[in-house]
């Protein structure tokens, strides 16, 4: 089929590679402008771009899609670009940018979004993440038909994905952008057949993933050691856990810790016990073991190797 992609990070560049391996034609890539990263702060092209450019297709970058917002030359030269792109369908990942009523309307078979979770469950910005961090067992990703709401379209097609109990937020988006491109070739091959049956979500079970916010990094040590555990997976690699620990001026990042079930009459954030098994801290339920973590511009240590620099009161 003949489709305009539209998508930034990793998770949409291996959605992109899947459907030109596919044999797709796609005339035109939308992405997010380059943004500055690394140490030089140095102008980056996304994932989406870079593949695209290796692929020889040209690429747009408006900074909205918006005729009448803040940015309409860039709306409108993009409006042009799709115009002559002609697309059958387009397909968006991860894209970034509101897509506004002249885009929905403009592919005669509409926009597809490959979502990451198993909607109505976890609409939103983060959905990865709040899915580890609220102790799923299963998500998945839902290749939708676009409409005006925050991913309300019907459903198309699923694929589930178990989560692991020891599944970090960068493990699941791997498995998740490989589901992603397999569901989303699979829905393509089911459309250009007329075989492609929508259905509405239902109203029962909807949750939203709220965007990370780098305040929820800093680990509430009043809370379960179960939920800690969580946050900590959840929000490796970004924003990545964080806590105070006695005799250390900054913060630590914390990699990996698991919850240990046990009375404990210390007060929450007391180092219980520092040695080769982790670092042992009170929590408001349980104990949460910290199995590996980084000093502020140190590297990642596990747990044993650390505390050989480290002299807790415990």
């Amino acid at each position: 089929m003949r489709l305009v992609f539209a998508g930034t990070p990793e998770f949409a560049r291996v959605a992109l590679q899947a459907l030109l391996a596919a044999g797709h034609d796609v005339p035109l890539v939308l992405t997010q402008p380059d943004r500055p990263a690394g140490r030089g702060l140095k102008l980056t092209p996304s994932p989406v771009k870079q593949a695209a450019l290796d692929a020889g297709i040209p690429v747009a970058q408006p900074r909205s899609l918006r005729l009448d917002g803040r940015y309409p030359e860039d709306a409108a030269q993009a409006q042009a670009q799709l115009q002559d792109a002609a697309p059958e369908v387009m397909v968006v990942a991860a894209y970034g940018l509101i897509l506004p009523d002249w885009t929905l309307a403009l592919p005669p078979r509409g926009c597809l979004n490959i979502h990451a979770s198993l909607l109505p469950r976890w609409r939103g910005a983060a959905p990865i993440q709040r899915a580890i961090e609220a102790g799923d067992t299963v998500t998945g990703v839902t290749i939708m038909q676009m409409d005006h709401g925050l991913d309300t379209g019907d459903m198309l097609l699923e694929h589930r994905v178990p989560i692991g109990a020891e599944d970090t937020a960068a493990q699941l988006h791997d498995a998740l952008a490989a589901a992603g491109a397999q569901a989303i070739v699979q829905a393509l091959r089911a459309l250009e057949a007329g075989n492609l049956p929508a259905r509405p979500q239902p109203a029962e079970g909807v949750t939203y993933a709220a965007k990370l916010d780098k305040a929820e990094a800093v680990l509430d040590l009043n809370l379960p050691a179960a939920i800690l555990a969580r946050r900590v997976r959840a929000f490796n690699p970004v924003p990545g856990a964080t806590l105070r620990l006695p005799g250390l001026a900054d913060p630590v990042k914390v990699w990996r810790a698991q919850p240990l079930q046990a009375s404990v009459a210390a007060a929450p954030g007391t180092v219980l016990r520092a040695g080769p098994d982790g670092i042992d801290i009170a929590t408001g339920d349980g104990i949460l073991r910290v199995l590996e973590l980084q000093k502020a511009g140190g590297k990642r240590q596990p747990a044993d190797v650390f505390v050989r620099g480290w002299q807790p009161e415990v």
